[in-house]
């Protein structure tokens, strides 16, 4: 019996330990989480912001578009930004750290920007295969990969 009262207190300022171990191995999950979903709402928002920007042209390339007027462009063009809208604003706010998310505004913007610069790259390789990166366009990036880690520098 003293086996047991011993084992019950034992036990019972570990599993206090444990618990708050728990609860901060949940807090710092759900705050990874909310990091990993909003770089895939970014890059999502990235993809319909591309195709909004740059798709209408290569439906006029294809001839598809080519008679639509300049007011049918945009129209055509907001409706897929729309979808961007969609993944864009809960990306900045399950993101920005007034809000409980892991990245500050800045933070927010800079990646924002490295995403979609990865993007257009992919896209435009993709849609346009005339167009391709050079050094200066390499140089460029590097110096957004560089803006990233220089705001993320504590």
């Amino acid at each position: 019996m003293i086996q047991n009262k011993l084992y019950i207190t034992t036990n019972k300022e570990p599993g206090f330990r444990h618990i708050g171990t728990l609860i901060f191995v949940i807090l710092t999950a759900i705050l990874y989480m909310n990091g990993v979903y909003t770089l895939l709402l970014l890059l999502l928002s990235n993809v319909f912001m591309t195709l909004a920007w740059y798709g209408h042209l290569k439906l006029q390339q294809t001839g598809i578009s080519s008679h639509w007027s300049l007011i049918g462009v945009i129209v055509f063009s907001w409706g897929i930004a729309f979808f961007e809208y969609c993944c864009q604003v809960p990306a900045n706010r399950i993101g920005f750290d007034g809000n409980g998310g892991p990245f500050s505004l800045v933070q927010l913007k800079v990646i924002q920007e490295c995403v979609s610069l990865v993007v257009f790259a992919v896209i435009a390789n993709l849609l346009f295969h005339g167009q391709s990166l050079h050094w200066n366009h390499i140089a460029a990036f590097a110096c957004l990969v560089a803006a990233v880690y220089f705001v993320f520098m504590k």
